[in-house]
Parts: structure tokens; C-alpha cells; sequence
């Protein structure tokens, strides 16, 4: 496996690690300010990257909207806060480092649709654009990817785009419309 071209095996472990930012399913915040949740991502960050980074995740909004703006309380594990708002500070807290290699592990499941799709875009478009691994059950959150691994019971079952696992993967079909029954009848078929 490479990144950037170079050969992962000769990194140094250090460096690897310092190039992956990860999302977990469940977000997870500490008792503190917004910044210092944010600075457990890159502890020495500027007031300015962690408004962007803030921006890219979608929670400028609602930041913004907080009196004390970056220095508002969070409770421990973000209680104070919604689902959707924890998962956006937890991508935040990721972008903060500038990975090159950001995984996002079903992270933006409580993100409504159209919020999750302005934060693949943001992601898209940062300076240094991150390859970005997902890990969903939201067809919507993955169909513009390069490449779909479709997994069943841990084995791959698929692996192709969003128009090739939709012709050729069973399984891939399933998934997508049982979320999009709408298409599936548009093409005069009916949903199982």
C-alpha cells in the first residue's frame, strides 16, 4: 500500500500515525471548551484552523450560535449537545490535524442528508484534499466515492463504483433500494 507515492512500510510509525485522522462511529467528547476539544486533534492549532476546520465540518452554524462561540462548556461525552452536533465536532477535531488519510467510520449517521453531503463536498474540496475512507450503511454517503468495497459477513462481496456494483452486485442492489425504493419503481420494478 502507498501514500503519496511512497510505500507505507517505509514510514516511520510516528509519521504514519500523525497522517490519519479518524472519525469513530461514536463520538466522543471531553468535558471542556469546544477549542480544547478541537486541540486534541493538533494541540498548537491557530483560532483560524479551528474555525476552518469547524466550517469544513458543518458546525460554523451552530458554533457561531453558541455565546461564548469555541469557548463554550461541552459536557462530558458532549450530553449538552445533539447527536448530529457531536459527530460534526469529532469530524472537526479530525480535519484540525490536516490528515492525509481521513477515515470516517459511519461518523455522519445522525447528519441529515443534506448536511452529510455538504460535509463529503467540503472534505472534497480542502487544500491538500484527504483520501477519505467511509465506512457506511448510507448508500447516499458513499455513491460518489472512487471505489465501493461492499462487505458481507466480513468477506468482499463487491468492489467497483456506484453504476457497476449497481449493475453487477446483488448485495450492493439491495442496500440501495431499500433506501431509494422510488428508484427501483421508476425503473418498473418492484421492491422486495
Amino acid at each position: 500500500m502507498r501514500i503519496n507515492g511512497k510505500n507505507v512500510m517505509d514510514y516511520r510509525l510516528k509519521t504514519l500515525r500523525d497522517s490519519i485522522g479518524v472519525v469513530p462511529q461514536k463520538s466522543v467528547l471531553f468535558k471542556g471548551t469546544a477549542a480544547e476539544n478541537l486541540r486534541w486533534g493538533k494541540e498548537e492549532a491557530s483560532e483560524a484552523e479551528l474555525w476552518e476546520a469547524v466550517e469544513t465540518a458543518q458546525a460554523k452554524e451552530f458554533v457561531e450560535g453558541k455565546d461564548e462561540k469555541l469557548g463554550f462548556k461541552i459536557s462530558q461525552d458532549g450530553k449538552n449537545l445533539s447527536g448530529g452536533q457531536r459527530q460534526r465536532l469529532a469530524i472537526a477535531r479530525a480535519l484540525v490535524r490536516r490528515p492525509e488519510i481521513l477515515i470516517l467510520d459511519d461518523s455522519a449517521s445522525a447528519l441529515d442528508f443534506a448536511t452529510d453531503a455538504k460535509l463529503r463536498t467540503a472534505i472534497r474540496q480542502m487544500a491538500g484534499s484527504p483520501t477519505v475512507f467511509i465506512v457506511s450503511q448510507r448508500a447516499s454517503s458513499i455513491m460518489y466515492a472512487d471505489q465501493i468495497l461492499v462487505l458481507e459477513d466480513g468477506e468482499m462481496a463487491g468492489l467497483g463504483t456506484h453504476d457497476e456494483l449497481l449493475s453487477n452486485c446483488e448485495i450492493y442492489q439491495e442496500i440501495y433500494y431499500s433506501q431509494f425504493p422510488k428508484e427501483l419503481k421508476e425503473q418498473g420494478r418492484e421492491v422486495q
